[in-house]
C-alpha cells in the first residue's frame, strides 16, 4: 500500500514536471543568440531597420540578436527560410506588405501563406517611396520626367528592388496613370537598384527613403515625387504623386514575424519589447530617417492590418495589369 502512494506521488509530480518544462523554457527566454533574417541585400530599408532593431533588442533582451541577409527572389527564399525554421523563438524575419500582401497576387506557386505559416508579432511603421532620377537627367519635376519619357517612347528604364515588390508596382501604376512606355530594370533589393539609378543605368526608380534619402540630401539623386497620402516629414518640399495628379497614394507597411508555431509567450513578449524601441522618442526620429512613420501593434493587430490590405492590393495590381516579368 505505501509503496503504490509513493509511485502515485512520484508519477504526479512527474507529470507536472513535464506539463510544466514548456513555462519554464519560456520564462528563460531568451537563454541563445536570436536571428532575425532580413529577405534583402545590404543597403535598403529592410538592412538597416533590421540591423537598428537588433542593436536595441540585445540590449533590452540581454542577448544578441544577429542580422542574416537571406535574399532571393522578391524575399520569398528568405520567408522560406524562417517558415521552416524551429518555431523555438529564436527565429524572425523582417517582412513587407510585398513579401505578404502582394507576392500572394503576383506569383501562381508561392511557397508559403502569409497567416498561415507566419506568427505576426508587430507591424512596425507605415511606408513611403521616393521617385528619384539621377541629376544627369536633367529633369526637376515630375511634369518634366513625364514629358521627357513621352518624347522618347520606350527609351526610359526604372529600377525597382524586386519583380512584384511595391517599387514595381508604383513604376507600373505610374506608367498607366500618364500613359509612359519604360522598360522596367527588377533588382535583388533597393541598395543596388539606387546604385545603378545614381549611374545613370536606368533613368528612375521609385525606392524607399532608407536606401535613397541620404542621396537625396546630398545632391546625388532629385526627388521628384512621394507615394502615400500627404508629404513625408523628413522630405517635406518633394510633392506626393496625388498632388501631381497621379493616384500613387497607397502606402505600404513593414514588420516582423515569426514562424507560425513559436510559442505565444515569446511572441507577446517580442512584440512588446520592439513596440518600446519604436515608440521611444529616439526610436520615432531613426525610424522616420529611414523611411518608416513608426506605429507598433499587438500581434492581433497585424495580423488584422495584414487581412485588411492582402485584398486591396490585390485590386491595385488588377487594375495596373501588373504581371512578373
Amino acid at each position: 500500500m505505501m509503496f503504490k502512494r509513493h509511485c502515485t506521488l512520484f508519477l504526479l509530480v512527474l507529470f507536472n514536471a513535464i506539463v510544466s518544462l514548456p513555462a519554464w523554457a519560456q520564462s528563460a527566454w531568451p537563454d541563445k543568440p536570436i536571428k532575425l533574417v532580413a529577405p534583402y541585400p545590404p543597403g535598403g530599408q529592410t538592412d538597416l531597420v533590421s540591423r537598428f532593431l537588433a542593436e536595441r533588442l540585445a540590449a533590452t533582451l540581454g542577448q544578441s540578436v544577429i542580422v542574416e541577409n537571406k535574399v532571393g527572389a522578391q524575399g520569398i527564399v528568405g520567408l522560406e527560410a524562417v517558415k521552416n525554421a524551429p518555431a523555438d523563438g529564436y527565429t524572425f524575419v523582417y517582412v513587407n506588405v510585398s513579401n505578404i500582401s502582394i507576392n500572394p497576387h503576383v506569383h501562381a506557386k508561392l511557397p508559403y501563406d502569409g497567416l498561415r505559416d507566419f506568427a505576426p508579432v508587430s507591424q512596425i511603421g507605415l511606408t513611403v517611396l521616393a521617385m528619384v532620377v539621377p541629376p544627369s537627367l536633367g529633369v526637376k519635376t515630375l511634369p518634366e520626367f513625364i514629358a521627357l519619357a513621352k518624347a522618347q517612347p520606350g527609351r526610359l528604364s526604372f529600377a525597382s528592388f524586386g519583380n512584384g515588390s511595391t517599387s514595381h508596382i508604383y513604376g507600373e501604376m505610374l506608367k498607366g496613370s500618364a500613359g509612359l512606355q519604360m522598360t522596367h530594370i527588377p533588382y535583388k533589393g533597393a541598395g543596388p537598384a539606387t546604385q545603378d539609378t545614381m549611374a545613370g543605368h536606368a533613368q528612375m526608380a521609385i525606392q524607399d527613403l532608407g536606401a535613397v534619402g541620404q542621396f537625396v540630401r546630398s545632391g546625388r539623386l532629385v526627388a521628384l515625387a512621394m507615394t502615400g497620402p500627404r508629404r513625408w516629414p523628413a522630405l517635406p518640399d518633394v510633392p506626393t504623386f496625388a498632388e501631381q495628379g497621379q493616384p500613387l497614394d497607397i502606402a505600404g507597411w513593414n514588420g516582423i514575424m515569426a514562424p507560425a508555431a513559436t510559442p505565444r509567450p515569446i511572441v507577446e513578449r517580442m512584440s512588446v519589447e520592439i513596440n518600446k524601441i519604436i515608440q521611444s522618442p529616439d526610436g520615432r526620429e531613426r525610424m522616420l530617417q529611414m523611411g518608416l512613420l513608426a506605429t507598433g501593434t499587438t500581434p492581433q493587430e497585424f495580423a488584422e492590418v495584414i487581412r485588411r490590405d492582402t485584398p486591396r492590393w490585390g485590386e491595385v495590381i488588377r487594375k495596373a495589369g501588373i504581371k512578373i516579368d
